[in-house]
């Protein structure tokens, strides 16, 4: 008998190593919240579940672009990087929304506390014309300021560098995102004077988006990274504890402000996955005023959501 059941074990042990794994590199633009989704796919194995050896790797939007098109990259968690792309002539396809609302918090130093006092400060962003600047000039402008003549913007480095240069004052404005706000009000009384989630619930933050090319050859594999990415997704609004707790770990806070974090954030993100065509207008306009698009419109051909709708069904998600 013990000799069967040795004889079991080692043929379970070899099916395990037998079984094959398909390694890929899938980039996301911050270590924030904005990616939670692949954070949790990693950390409880959905990827794995999928038969994936998925590489998380942050990388800027230019590099993200470029990897796409080569094959180096296979997929990029970023919206507005891919839609203006595509608007440059990348053949791109965004397959999901994950963040439908933008989550960032206008953030200043404690002797700032009202808009007008913001007048001739400066303020940080990691990219000019990214979401992150975008939302902080319209949180800017909701408060009746003239971001180009009554604010300098600098380039400042990630989330974490920008809340580090307000505390330390090389900076006097920040466009923060949770846990950071949160930290940034709590532990160093920084003031909040507006968030975007509230003002502006229609644009777009972070989706996976894939190569024309990646689509049509490797579609299996797509797919994989789209159910195990839904299965997260799940998680992430089923299981409060669970979805805090992967965030405390992956973006090194304690576990209050994680969960703190998950409540305020949680309606900035989308059940399904998928958004409804009149949405993705709404974001194009906005962004092709940002970027002077003259036929924001044409954007829309790359967005498709047939896979993740093929997806939902097979998990039953709706």
């Amino acid at each position: 008998m013990l000799a069967v059941i040795l004889l079991l074990a080692h043929a379970g042990v070899s099916s395990l190593e037998a079984q094959q794994f398909t390694t890929l590199a899938v980039g996301y633009p911050a270590r924030s919240i904005g990616s939670i989704q692949l954070f949790i796919a990693q950390e409880k194995g959905f990827f794995r579940e999928e038969s994936l050896q998925v590489n998380l790797t942050q990388i800027r939007g230019d590099v993200a672009k470029a990897g796409l098109l080569t094959g180096d990259l296979f997929a990029y968690n970023s919206v507005a990087t891919s839609t203006r792309a595509f608007q440059a002539g990348a053949p791109l396809k965004i397959l999901a929304i994950n963040l439908q609302s933008p989550l960032f918090w206008l953030v200043t130093r404690p002797e700032l506390k009202t808009f007008s006092d913001l007048k001739g400060k400066v303020m940080g962003t990691t990219s000019f014309g990214g979401v992150q600047h975008t939302a902080g000039l319209r949180m800017l402008r909701k408060g009746g300021l003239n971001p180009e003549k009554d604010v300098t913007v600098v380039l400042a480095g990630d989330t974490q560098t920008q809340f580090q240069s307000v505390v330390s004052g090389a900076i006097q404005i920040a466009i923060l995102s949770p846990p950071t706000v949160i930290v940034a009000r709590d532990k160093f009384k920084l003031n909040i004077l507006a968030n975007a989630v509230d003002e502006f619930p229609s644009f777009f933050q972070s989706g996976l988006a894939v190569s024309d090319k990646t689509f049509v050859e490797r579609k299996d594999l797509v797919k994989s990274v789209l159910r195990a990415q839904a299965k997260a997704n799940r998680f992430f609004f089923d299981n409060e504890a669970g979805a805090s707790e992967v965030m405390a770990k992956f973006l090194k806070v304690e576990l209050p402000v994680a969960v703190e974090s998950y409540r305020i954030s949680r309606k900035a993100f989308s059940v399904t996955g998928i958004v409804s065509e009149k949405q993705i207008e709404e974001f194009l306009r906005i962004d092709a005023g940002i970027m002077k698009v003259s036929d924001p419109l044409r954007a829309v051909a790359a967005f498709d959501s047939s896979l993740q709708r093929q997806v939902n069904q097979e998990l039953g998600i709706h």
